[in-house]
């Protein structure tokens, strides 16, 4: 294998561990060697290289050096991707305004994407309005669950329950001014697993 620079070693080796510490992920080979100005096999070839002299674990495309490697898999990060609705069904909307970081510690392993609270419909089960509701993604809930509902291309937050009279399921207000929901159809988006709000 011909001689690596160790000057290059250091710099893919320092723009790694600054693009994962920012992005909570490992970066691609394409991004290495855009970011380095060198072709992809050759980062490629450095990545190796730099694996065999135990710089960093590079396996099944993800690469992780001491400082990283807790946080990659410690860690997920979540898009917040608008707002839903704790008053009326709003229209669906999923613009991603921005990722933040989830410890898997606090918030558990899955796939998870975050929401702002829009109303007061709510307020019974401690989400108030523009609170960041972390939603875990599952198209299945329990009875009991407090749910991202799609009714009618429209979403919703409210809780998910039974009616054994009318042997249907429905959707339930946290606060008495508001009515319950009885959909024709519906559809889960995911459960509501945490709140993030601001103490003031």
């Amino acid at each position: 294998m011909r001689h690596k620079s160790d000057e290059l070693m250091k710099q893919i080796f320092e723009f790694v561990e600054q693009f994962t510490i920012e992005n909570l992920r490992s970066p691609s080979t394409t991004e290495i060697a855009k970011a380095v100005k060198v072709a992809q096999s050759t980062a490629y070839k450095y990545l190796v290289a730099m694996r065999e002299k135990g710089m960093l674990s590079y396996q099944d495309g993800i690469i992780s050096t001491k400082k990283t490697r807790n946080l990659i898999f410690n860690q997920s990060a979540a898009a917040i991707v608008g707002s839903v609705s704790c008053g009326l069904p709003q229209l669906e909307e999923e613009n991603i305004e921005e990722y933040i970081p989830l410890p898997a510690s606090l918030i558990g392993k899955g796939e998870f994407y975050v929401v702002h609270a829009n109303g007061e419909s709510m307020i019974g089960a401690g989400i108030d309005d523009n609170d960041l509701v972390i939603v875990r993604k599952q198209t299945e809930a329990s009875y009991g669950d407090l749910v991202i509902a799609l009714v009618d291309n429209e979403n919703t937050l409210k809780r998910y329950l039974f009616d054994k009279k009318k042997n249907r399921p429905y959707l339930h207000p946290e606060n008495p001014d508001f009515k319950d929901i009885y959909p024709a159809s519906l559809s889960i988006q995911g459960v509501a697993v945490h709140v993030i709000k601001r103490l003031q």
